[in-house]
């Protein structure tokens, strides 16, 4: 088989000729189908992600595909079972290993490109907007990046919570894509008074920011007394220094939201919040956007995509 390996860290992955990998007991050997890239990809390459396994590892942090064996004395899904599966790394490669208590069979309905594209952008936004801030139906809901591959999802479930969506993102384009996925208002991230612009809304009750920057700046300055602020990620490259007078005068909360720890801490947690996305799913309330799917071979150019901001929604690897 092959895969795509991180060799040395700061480096780009090559395609290597690997053996296949043995299931051992609690795992499963899944053949692998499509593989999600998410900007985690790019820092993990890097060696600026928070769990970057030491190299040499193998790229790919969440896929889908087919149980094709399990490990000796392990119950767990039939072979031939179409699952999706969070593993941090493994899945840019024909055959990957993964705990059975990770693997989460597919909706009938969903295709292996949504399934590979749905774990980490959905449950990343309803854990979020649901467990962390709470959202309700009738709040504004702020979305910084909301073109992106987690931004679209904070706003199709904020959406569906019965929020007021405000989305924010770079040019007409990637406005568009966020108004289709139900946003109410569409804001221009180049806009060059983003603070007033902002703050003519009348205020915002939950801030979704996965970019950072100025933009958080921006957002901080528009919340509401007792606003709940939602730190994703920082696409921008500029990780926010927060002014804590600020939190203190409104009442403010600023929170952070990391899905993958949820699988150390509080599994159970991630999958009640899975179980109702693939629920909404099932019922037609969530449409996976999927910019870019491109071959095995094309990896490079898919971490490209992202490194330069031209994705929208998701960009997936077919295997």
């Amino acid at each position: 088989m092959h895969a795509w390996r991180v060799t040395q860290l700061g480096q780009p992955a090559s395609l290597q000729p690997c053996p296949r990998p043995i299931a051992q007991a609690g795992e499963a050997l899944i053949r692998v189908k499509a593989c999600g890239l998410n900007f985690a990809d790019l820092l993990m390459q890097e060696g600026s992600y928070q769990q970057t396994p030491p190299p040499p590892f193998t790229a790919g942090m969440e896929f889908s595909g087919v149980i094709e064996a399990l490990g000796p004395d392990t119950a767990g899904p039939a072979l031939g079972t179409r699952v999706a599966a969070f593993a941090g790394s493994g899945g840019l490669a024909d055959y990957a290993v993964v705990p059975v208590a990770r693997l989460v069979a597919l909706p009938a309905s969903m295709s292996f490109a949504q399934a590979a594209a749905f774990q980490i952008a959905y449950g990343t936004s309803h854990l979020a907007l649901d467990h962390r801030a709470r959202l309700q139906a009738g709040e504004t809901l702020l979305v910084m990046g909301a073109a992106g591959g987690v931004g679209l999802t904070a706003v199709e479930i904020g959406k569906r919570m019965g929020a007021r969506v405000v989305a924010c993102a770079r040019g007409a384009a990637k406005l568009q894509i966020a108004a289709q996925a139900g946003a109410d208002v569409l804001i221009d991230s180049d806009t060059p008074d983003l603070k007033t612009a902002l703050k003519a809304l009348g205020g915002v009750d939950v801030v979704y920011d996965a970019v950072g920057g100025a933009g958080f700046r921006a957002a901080l300055s528009a919340c509401r007394p007792e606003a709940r602020i939602l730190c994703i990620g920082f696409a921008s490259g500029e990780v926010p220094q927060i002014a804590a007078n600020l939190l203190l005068v409104k009442n403010l909360t600023v929170m952070g939201l990391y899905w993958g720890s949820y699988l150390e801490f509080a599994p159970h947690i991630l999958t009640q919040s899975l179980q109702t996305l693939f629920a909404w799913f099932e019922a037609g309330g969530l449409s996976p956007h999927i910019s870019h799917q491109l071959p095995f071979a094309q990896y490079p150019q898919g971490l490209a995509l992202l490194r330069s901001r031209q994705a929208t929604g998701k960009v997936v690897i077919l295997l």
